[in-house]
C-alpha cells in the first residue's frame, strides 16, 4: 500500500512515522488499513474521561467511510468509536460538521462556497477568504496530526468540479 502524505506546509511537523500507512496494522473491526497517529494527538481528540485508557502508544486511525472506528491500537486492543471522539472525523460517514480545517474550524462548505460563489481558484485565494490554516496547532487539532493543507486542496478541487 502507498504512504499516504500530506504537506507539512502550516506546522512544520516534520514526524514522517505520522505519514505513513502502517503494514499489517488493520482496523480490529472491518479489516482496513489504517494511518498511524501520534499519541499526542490522540489524547487530543478522544473525550477527556478516555484519556487515561490510552497509555503512552501511538495509534492507527481507521481510514474507512464507513466504519464507526477511529484510533485503535493493535497491540494493546484498545479502540475508539465516532461517538469517543471530541471532533468529527471530516472522511467519515455522517461527519458534521466536515472540517477542512480543523484549527481554524474552516468547514469543506465554507472551501467550496470559496471557490464556486466567491471565485476562488487556489489555496491562496481560499486562506484569504476563509481564513482556513492561521491558528496551526495541527498536530493537537487535526484527527490525523498533521496540517489540513490536503484536505483543503480536495475540497478546492471539489468545488473546481461543481463549477
Amino acid at each position: 500500500m502507498e504512504k499516504e502524505t500530506l504537506s507539512n506546509c502550516c506546522c512544520g511537523n516534520s514526524g514522517e512515522s505520522s505519514c505513513e500507512v502502517g503494514k499489517n496494522n488493520l482496523c480490529p473491526v472491518c479489516e482496513k488499513q489504517g494511518t498511524l497517529v501520534k499519541n499526542i494527538t490522540v489524547k487530543h481528540m478522544v473525550l477527556d474521561e478516555l484519556t487515561e485508557q490510552i497509555g503512552d502508544n501511538d495509534y492507527f486511525l481507521c481510514m474507512s467511510k464507513e466504519c464507526d472506528i477511529t484510533y485503535y491500537n493493535p497491540e494493546s486492543n484498545i479502540k475508539f468509536n465516532k461517538q469517543q471522539v471530541k471532533v468529527p472525523i471530516w472522511f467519515k460517514k455522517g461527519a458534521n460538521p466536515k472540517y477542512a480545517c480543523y484549527c481554524s474550524k474552516v468547514t469543506e462548505e465554507q472551501v467550496i462556497n470559496a471557490v464556486i460563489k466567491d471565485g476562488a481558484e487556489n489555496m491562496k485565494d481560499v486562506l484569504k477568504l476563509t481564513g482556513a490554516m492561521k491558528n496551526a496547532q495541527c498536530q493537537k487539532n487535526n484527527p490525523l496530526g498533521k496540517c489540513c493543507h490536503q484536505i483543503i486542496q480536495d475540497a478546492i478541487d471539489k468545488g473546481l468540479s461543481m463549477k
